[in-house]
Order: structure tokens, then C-alpha cells, then sequence
């Protein structure tokens, strides 16, 4: 995470024809530059920051004690929004102008866990194909010695948006 001062993060909802109106990798990349608002679900993962190339998200996070369960570990559901939503955004960023993207499934493995000691967390979505209807792709969290803390891959229905 960047030591620079953090901008005022503003969360909520692109309307769709802005969505319609760019490429997948230009509405992702206007996410991360917040000059297109943050996705609420991600005020619950904050503080966070975030890079996208094609078919590549990159998700750095901080779990803190805010993100316990009640056995006195981050919650699982921490994780599955940042793998989710690292892995969706990679297939946005592929689509051309006027496509979008949904999720048919998704599929979590925890391999160790973590803590508010963690500290920051890596969370890497890559694109592994985007077709014209189905797109999959893969993402990892590690944490800060390049450990595997949770993997998942993902299954995305392309459609095209509405028109407005």
C-alpha cells in the first residue's frame, strides 16, 4: 500500500451506460483512479489498493480485526470478496465497449489463514480464457512472504448490455 495521502474513497454504482460507454479495461482502470465510484461491497475490505492490465487485477489489502469471525480469525467471506472480485474485474477488463459480466460460479480453497498480523495481502486475478459467451479465471491471495493464504477460480457469463 502507498504511503501517500489516501483520497477519499466514494462507494456506489456506475450506471450503465457509463459502463456501456467504455472498454472493460477503461471501467475497471476508472474504478481503481476513483474517477468512477467504488463498488460498495469493497468498503467492507477497505484499506485497499488496486492495479488492472488486461486480463490482470491486482488487489492489495490489510486485514484487521474488523474482519473477525467469531472463533478470532479473519472470515472467509473477507477473502471470497477480494477472489471474487479480483477475478470478475480481470474478465471485465477483457471485454470490448458495450459488454459486461456475471458470475455462474466460484470456487474457494483456504489454505491458511489470517489475522489482523497478517498485514498486507496480495490478491491476483488473472484471466485463464475469455471467450465470446463464457470467460474463466484464477486469483490468489498471498500474504507478505509470498505464501499461498486462499485460491479460487471462476466461471463468468459475457452478455451484452442493454442499450439505453
Amino acid at each position: 500500500m502507498t504511503d501517500s495521502p489516501a483520497r477519499k474513497v466514494e462507494y456506489g454504482v456506475a450506471s450503465m451506460a457509463v459502463m456501456a460507454s467504455m472498454s472493460g479495461l477503461d471501467f475497471v482502470r476508472g474504478i481503481f483512479a476513483r474517477t468512477l465510484p467504488e463498488p460498495p461491497i469493497m468498503e467492507n475490505v477497505e484499506p485497499f489498493d488496486c492495479t488492472a492490465g488486461a486480463g490482470h487485477v491486482v488487489i492489495r489489502s490489510v486485514p484487521g480485526l474488523r474482519h473477525y469471525n467469531p472463533i478470532g480469525s479473519v472470515h472467509g467471506g473477507y477473502a471470497a470478496i477480494l477472489l471474487d472480485s479480483a477475478m470478475g474485474l480481470a474478465v471485465q477488463s477483457t471485454l470490448p465497449q458495450g459488454f459486461g459480466y456475471t458470475t455462474l460460479e466460484f470456487k474457494i480453497s483456504f489454505v491458511r489463514g489470517m489475522s489482523k498480523d497478517t498485514g498486507t495481502i496480495r490478491t491476483e486475478g488473472k484471466v485463464l480464457n475469455a471467450g465470446r459467451r463464457v470467460a474463466t479465471a484464477e486469483a490468489r491471495i498471498t500474504d507478505t512472504k509470498g505464501k499461498l493464504v486462499a485460491h479460487a477460480t471462476t466461471t463468468c457469463l459475457v452478455f451484452e448490455l442493454p442499450k439505453t
